[in-house]
């Protein structure tokens, strides 16, 4: 952790059944300090490996496992690859951009892909209570990336802005689209950031054994943070 992050307070969580690899047990420290809660601190968190889920700030602090490593992607580096640029190119009718509320259609969008893809998830069943404690956060930037195909809403990309980067913080879509959609918004996510010219796009956590996730190794160039370093 970097010199200026050393004093901050951590709470630890007790062990529980882990969210990704079910043989495994999880638990993360949350940053206690409140002056923590304002985007130039939480920007320099997210570059040491904590991400947020609602208001509070946390990282994977698990006893016996390092599964979770912290991926970013570098806008300046960043070059979509053959199969991206084909996805982009199906895609070319498809219009996107930020909001700062959700259309008022998001709802029916949501329930729709955590009922078709996340049944067995924590998110079950869909709550719009529960999904505005999970994705809101009062000291953020919070924006919304919205994609529409003719008009229509297909997906919406929660997305934490910041100075000198964004973080893709939560992504929901029409689960019965023949196009990877979850792939298409990050694409548009790093198309904001080349624009604003915005350093870093940070995609979460990977976990290499979780099949789900494997779809963010595929953007270059990204790094993991592995040990406090990033590499890349």
């Amino acid at each position: 952790m970097s010199s200026d992050l050393q004093q901050i307070r951590i709470g630890l969580t007790d062990s529980h059944q882990c969210s990704y690899l079910t043989d495994r047990q999880e638990r993360v420290a949350v940053a206690l300090d409140p002056a923590m809660h304002c985007g130039s601190s939480y920007e320099v968190l997210l570059a040491n490996g904590f991400r947020r889920s609602g208001d509070t700030i946390y990282k994977p602090h698990c006893d016996n496992c390092q599964s979770c490593q912290a991926l970013r992607l570098s806008i300046p580096d960043f070059a979509p690859s053959r199969n991206q640029k084909r996805l982009l190119k199906k895609a070319s009718q498809f219009e996107w951009q930020l909001k700062e509320k959700m259309d008022d259609d998001w709802f029916d969008l949501y329930s729709r892909y955590i009922e078709a893809r996340h049944i067995n998830g924590s998110m079950y069943p869909p709550q719009k209570k529960e999904f505005a404690q999970f994705s809101q956060c009062n000291w953020l930037n919070t924006q919304f990336l919205h994609v529409y195909q003719d008009q229509k809403l297909i997906a919406v990309a929660v997305t934490d802005i910041l100075s000198n980067s964004a973080s893709a913080f939560y992504t929901f879509f029409d689960p019965d689209h023949p196009l990877s959609l979850g792939t298409l918004a990050v694409l548009f996510q790093a198309q904001y950031c080349v624009e604003q010219g915005k350093q870093w796009l940070y995609l979460g956590y990977q976990i290499d054994e979780c099949p789900a996730m494997n779809y963010k190794v595929r953007f270059q160039r990204h790094q993991r943070l592995v040990n406090q370093r990033w590499q890349g």
